[in-house]
Parts: C-alpha cells; sequence; structure tokens
C-alpha cells in the first residue's frame, strides 16, 4: 500500500507543479514599452496582397495522430500528457498498432504510461478499478472484459505497442484512449474511431 501512496503523492505533485506556472506579467518597471503609433512600420502594396500565414494551433491545443501502414505512434511525458487528442483509424486497416513512447525522464513507478483503448463510457471505471490492482498489473484488472486492447506502462525512455483488431472499435461507440496510471485518465486521454 506504501508503494501506491508514494506513487499517488508523486503524480499528484508533478501534475500540481505543472500547473504552476508563472502566469503574471512581469512588472510594468521590466515590461517593454509599446511601440508609438509614428513608430510603425508601413504597409507597402506587397504586404496587402501577401497571403495570409496560416495559423499555428493554440497553444495547449493537441491535434490528430499520424497514422502509416496502420499505425501509429503517440508519446506521453511528465506533465502527464499525450502528445495527441484523437487518432483516426483508416476502414481499410484489420489490424492497428498503437505505439507509445515515453520522453519524459521519470521512472515508470513515478510517471508511467500506458495506452488502454476501451469504450468512452467503461474508461473510469476501468481506471479506478485499476488503481488497487498496483504496477506489476499496469493499473488494470486482470482479464476485464471491457478492455479492447492495452500495452504495459512503460517510464522514461521506454517504448511499448499493441495491436489489435479494429472490428472491436466499429460499432457502438465511442471509444477512448487513455492511461491507467493513478490520476492519468482525467488529462491523458483521446477519441479512437474507424474512419
Amino acid at each position: 500500500m506504501f508503494d501506491l501512496r508514494t506513487t499517488i503523492l508523486a503524480a499528484a505533485c508533478v501534475f500540481a507543479l505543472s500547473a504552476c506556472g508563472d502566469k503574471n506579467p512581469p512588472p510594468a518597471e521590466q515590461a517593454a514599452p509599446a511601440p508609438m503609433a509614428e513608430e510603425a512600420a508601413p504597409v507597402t502594396p506587397a504586404a496587402e496582397t501577401a497571403a495570409p500565414a496560416a495559423e499555428a494551433p493554440a497553444a495547449g491545443v493537441k491535434g490528430a495522430a499520424v497514422v502509416a501502414d496502420c499505425a501509429t505512434t503517440i508519446d506521453g511525458n511528465d506533465a502527464m500528457q499525450f502528445d495527441v487528442s484523437s487518432i483516426s483509424v483508416p476502414a481499410s486497416c484489420a489490424q492497428f498498432t498503437i505505439n507509445l513512447t515515453h520522453s519524459g525522464k521519470m521512472p515508470a513507478a513515478a510517471m508511467g504510461h500506458n495506452v488502454v483503448v476501451s469504450a468512452m463510457s467503461d474508461m473510469q471505471a476501468i481506471a479506478s478499478e485499476g488503481i488497487g490492482q498496483g504496477l506489476a498489473n499496469n493499473y488494470l484488472k486482470a482479464d476485464d472484459a471491457r478492455i479492447i486492447a492495452h500495452t504495459k506502462i512503460v517510464g522514461a525512455g521506454e517504448t511499448t505497442s499493441v495491436t489489435f483488431d479494429t472490428s472491436k472499435i466499429k460499432g457502438a461507440g465511442p471509444y477512448e484512449f487513455f492511461c491507467s496510471f493513478p490520476g492519468h485518465s482525467a488529462l491523458m486521454k483521446g477519441t479512437i474511431s474507424v474512419s
């Protein structure tokens, strides 16, 4: 039980620290002065006719996973985040592979990640019931029929993968992927579907 408490405490500390960024603006005496109107660069005809630049995604917004050859690679980090928020599996794939990397610096016992695929409606129960199963069992209940697929839990610098039959994520969705490490499923999740 001590290991579980330590793990949960470590995860909570990392989560709290990642949320505590300096969001206050610098004091007025350190702020750069605003440019005066006469200092603004004149608009040239070339600038007026230039095509608008493509907008970058807003900070913190994650996109869809890159899928090739019926597989994708997603990454988890020490800030309890996956680098993607959705996976779209091509309908032509009978099987699909999810490769998971861990780009953080913390070991599996402190900040481990895995990928679990289930119906969205089952995710919370799977994660809650898995807490008591421990790291050795990937924080998942053995033989849980609600789990479509899952990887083992990995730590910093490690990788793992899982391949599953895509017919399991067709039909009565929606389906989700998430991390079952205690407390991670609140942030580390996304949708998975066949398109």
